[in-house]
């Protein structure tokens, strides 16, 4: 816990102490109002201490990257299959353009 956050507490407390002395509804409003402040001075204490937008992305980019190479390793006999299936069709289509290219050019 940081400095800030005990002091923070503390305030909040010696606060809270003598607003009750002085009034119940004063002190019960200083104590929640306090307890909020303390919270977001916890929360904002540690906020540059977090990885930024970019960081946070290169890891989710990494731990994909390591998914697919493993998905690729477990899989490369369906991914060759499905090249090799690709590659015949695109030379299917292929033939079929001569084909279609030799016959309009037998019509002119």
């Amino acid at each position: 816990m940081s400095k800030r956050v005990v002091v923070a507490g503390l305030i909040w407390v010696v606060l809270s102490v003598l607003a009750f002395i002085v009034d119940p509804i004063l002190g019960a409003c200083v104590l929640v109002f306090g307890g909020i402040g303390v919270v977001v001075v916890a929360l904002g204490s540690t906020y540059d201490q977090h990885p930024d937008f970019e960081a946070r992305e290169r890891a989710r980019a990494a731990r994909r990257k390591a998914k697919r190479e493993r998905h690729q390793e477990k899989n490369k006999d369906a991914i060759e299959a499905d090249r090799a299936r690709y590659a015949a069709h695109q030379a299917k289509l292929a033939a079929k353009r001569e084909a279609a290219d030799r016959q309009s050019a037998d019509r002119r």
